[in-house]
């Protein structure tokens, strides 16, 4: 049960994370699943990849498809209405991190 909710809570902080990243410079699904699980979060691909699809779907990223070794990989930037977002997301998350921190 504990999980569960985590892994709601956490959804959000994942896709700030994305935002974050994506606005940085283009980042593609395994190097993002990289990221991600090096700050702790356990994260499958089956989990990772809807999330940036749904994201692109809802105006947050834009996808880009490269063709790296003879595969085609798709990159991911943030569009100006993610930046937007992701703005709003940081101040909140800062006001938020201002109250709990102690």
């Amino acid at each position: 049960m504990e999980d569960k909710i985590l892994r709601k809570l956490f959804l959000g902080f994942i896709q700030i994370h994305i935002l974050h990243h994506a606005k940085e410079h283009p980042i593609y699904g395994a190097w993002m699943h990289e990221e991600l699980e090096g700050h702790g979060y356990e994260i499958s691909a089956g989990t990772l990849y809807p999330i940036l699809h749904n994201m692109e779907s809802d105006g947050l990223l834009l996808k880009e498809e490269r063709n790296v070794d003879g595969k085609i990989r798709k990159y991911y930037t943030a569009t100006s209405k993610g930046e937007e977002i992701l703005e709003q997301a940081r101040a909140k998350a800062y006001e938020l991190f201002k109250e709990i921190k102690d």
